[in-house]
């Protein structure tokens, strides 16, 4: 049916091939058990915003395998984001049910919420990469729907979301989806990891929700299908309530010391810090700890950046996480590098630091 490009965060795009059954479970998996769309939905009185490029995979995630298949109406808006215009857009077309990703819900709580009281979303979705405490709180104070991340590729529906009905615990993607398979498994043996490892996302090659090959790229084909799973590439862990938190791409986890450091969970309390806008951490190398974390951090407006500020983060990132996981370095800079999609693209920042400091 469709060849769909990755966002290709970690190396170059790659074709993904899909076939029809793709659109049944976005609207069966992707529409019931993340945008709470069923059978029994109202579609008279639902407005369905995903504010997506028709360039990323999750156009067909919600505008096409939700919004389409299920005969709900949709807002289609070209045009570049400003959070304000997009605030605005939500309120006077009525918009019940929106998917943003977290940068931009994390520039819409950088504008005056309470200016938009006639907003009345019934569901707010988040998809991209985990979306931080921050927004969550703000979002749910200023419009009274807490925003529920969703998981998955475009390889895939979703395959872990904060279904309609659970708590949302913040920090986290949700529980595996129903009827998916998604577990978590070794990095080395495909068995399943315990409580509280990091390993990596999987699901079960018979799995429907999942793509069909790699268009003319056998070999790549033959490493993604050789097992009992589909391999993500995606580091999470799983609590003792069920619910994943993502760790990182697999290239991403940072080693220092001996200890597996996530990025997610430092850059969640990085950004927790008032002055920080966006941060990115990656690992840079070390002569004794073979790495150390390093914060690249964005600040919000307002702030500037001093040696003060930056012993004043680290400090703060240190009581929030843990002694090891601070960053050791910081960087200010203006904008982070990213897809098209929005996602960071930690491989340039690591080049970065691998051309400074490594051998």
């Amino acid at each position: 049916m469709t060849i769909n490009y990755t966002s290709g965060t970690t190396g170059n795009p790659k074709p993904v091939l899909h076939k029809h059954r793709w659109m049944y479970c976005f609207n069966r998996i992707n529409g019931t058990y993340w945008w709470g769309v069923n059978e029994e939905t109202d579609l008279d009185e639902e407005l369905l915003w995903a504010t997506t490029g028709t360039g990323w995979a999750k156009w067909f995630w919600s505008p096409v395998g939700v919004a389409l298949t299920s005969g709900a109406t949709q807002l289609l808006y070209d045009g570049e984001f400003d959070p304000d215009r997009f605030l605005s857009l939500i309120e006077q077309e009525g918009v019940t049910k929106l998917c943003a990703v977290p940068t931009q819900y994390r520039m819409f709580t950088q504008t005056s919420l309470e200016e938009y009281e006639d907003i009345e979303l019934t569901d707010a979705l988040s998809a991209g990469e985990p979306l931080n405490r921050e927004p969550i709180e703000e979002i749910e104070e200023a419009f009274d729907v807490t925003p529920r991340d969703g998981y998955g590729q475009t390889e895939t529906v979703a395959l872990v979301t904060n279904y309609p009905g659970i708590e949302v615990k913040p920090g986290s993607m949700g529980k595996p989806a129903p009827g998916m398979g998604t577990t978590i498994i070794d990095t080395q043996e495909e068995t399943e990891v315990e409580e509280g490892e990091i390993g990596e996302i999987a699901v079960p090659i018979e799995c429907p929700g999942i793509f069909d090959g790699y268009y003319e790229k056998p070999d790549l084909d033959e490493r993604t299908f050789h097992g009992e799973f589909y391999r993500t590439g995606d580091l999470g862990s799983r609590d003792e309530d069920e619910y994943i938190f993502f760790e990182g791409r697999a290239d991403d986890i940072i080693i220092s010391a001996g200890y597996r450091i996530g990025p997610f969970e430092v850059e969640d309390a990085l950004v927790s810090h008032e002055a920080v806008a966006e941060a990115a951490a990656v690992a840079s190398p070390h002569e004794e700890r073979t790495n150390v974390v390093k914060a690249y951090i964005v600040l919000a407006e307002g702030h500037e950046g001093s040696e003060e500020l930056e012993a004043e983060i680290k400090e703060f990132t240190k009581e929030e996480t843990a002694p090891y996981k601070y960053p050791r370095r910081v960087e200010f800079v203006s904008e982070l590098p990213k897809t098209s999609s929005g996602k960071i693209r930690r491989i340039e920042l690591r080049e970065e630091e691998q051309a400074q400091f490594g051998e």
